[in-house]
């Protein structure tokens, strides 16, 4: 018990200082995003039991409550932040590391009705701007940021930046690290 309470807390923690319109941590038990991870880690447990129609029900309550879909069989981190919410769907295969942002209207969809891996992974500390949509089972790298309304088909590797409709990809470079922490 006491590991699901460091766990609440932890997540409680990361909204609050991932979003700066947070003024007190108790408001954070408000946020869809809290209520949409706690509802897909018991739908997750279900569906890893087999009881799909459980996991499904559970996943889709949550959905009508908070406006963000999580399949019962997506696997996600710690500290992921849904920022906003609304009209987020992540597919069934669909893997999010730790310290991810996702802002609303995201799709990490798939483009195949094969029963196969067919949704995005995103690896750690991945950002993805508002309406973007990253489809297929493409591998996002580690410390990635995704531009706003961004239509991702490929992989992107570690350190980039993707923006535009298909996604360009800009590779970090040492130049840019330096400018930006001055």
């Amino acid at each position: 018990m006491i590991i699901i309470f460091k766990w609440l807390l932890s997540e409680i923690n990361n909204i609050a200082e991932k979003d700066p319109a947070v003024r007190y941590k108790i408001e954070v038990f408000l946020y869809p995003s809290l209520h949409a991870v706690i509802n897909h880690k018991i739908a997750h447990f279900f569906q890893k039991r087999k009881l799909y129609l459980f996991a499904r029900l559970i996943s889709q309550i949550s959905r009508f409550f908070t406006g963000i879909e999580i399949h019962p069989g997506a696997k996600l981190g710690n500290k992921i932040f849904f920022d906003h919410g609304m009209g987020i769907v992540i597919g069934e295969t669909a893997e999010i590391g730790d310290n991810c942002v996702i802002y609303h209207n995201v799709t990490l969809g798939g483009v195949s009705t094969s029963k196969v891996k067919r949704h995005p992974t995103l690896k750690n500390n991945v950002s993805v701007g508002a309406g973007a949509k990253l489809l297929g089972n493409i591998v996002i790298g580690n410390n990635v940021r995704i531009g706003a309304n961004s239509v991702v088909l490929k992989d992107i590797p570690d350190e980039a930046v993707a923006v535009g409709i298909p996604a360009r990809i800009i590779p970090k470079t040492e130049e840019d690290y330096y400018m930006w922490h001055i």
